[in-house]
């Protein structure tokens, strides 16, 4: 059975089940990131991510010069969605993305990451993070 679970007319974050946060917290899954290039067709990647289900926010640790940075940095507050996939059991988050460079942020992504991972993540030059803030979830088997 799908499920879909929508922000509210009232601005709220999309509430997910105890079973879909587990889904989203287990260290092992990584999802796949959509954005879309400039010139309309879809970029998809692999990466690691955190889930912040208080704020409604997915943190992904990147470099601005990614073409998932990219993407977001030619067209700000383009859709964006993460999903994390293991075996007939899914999750995907849609939302806004964002390309932030503010550095205590990119900082609490590269604690949040490290928490969830056991271990830091690269720190090369123009290291940024993208921020998703998420207004739909749908899932599947969760």
């Amino acid at each position: 059975m799908t499920r879909t679970m929508s922000l509210s007319k009232q601005g709220r974050r999309p509430e997910v089940s105890a079973s879909v946060g587990a889904f989203l917290a287990a260290a092992q899954h990584v999802a796949a990131l959509t954005t879309v290039r400039p010139d309309g067709t879809l970029h998809m990647a692999p990466v690691r991510f955190t889930w912040d289900a208080a704020a409604g926010l997915v943190r992904v640790m990147t470099v601005a010069s990614s073409r998932k940075a990219r993407n977001l940095l030619a067209a700000p507050g383009s859709r964006v969605a993460l999903c994390q996939v293991h075996g007939f059991t899914w999750v995907t988050l849609e939302g806004t993305g964002t390309v932030v460079t503010d550095p205590a942020r990119v900082a609490e992504g590269a604690r949040r990451y490290a928490e969830r991972y056991y271990s830091p993540p690269p720190n090369p030059p123009g290291r940024v993070v993208i921020e998703i803030d998420v207004d739909r979830v749908l899932s599947l088997n969760v």
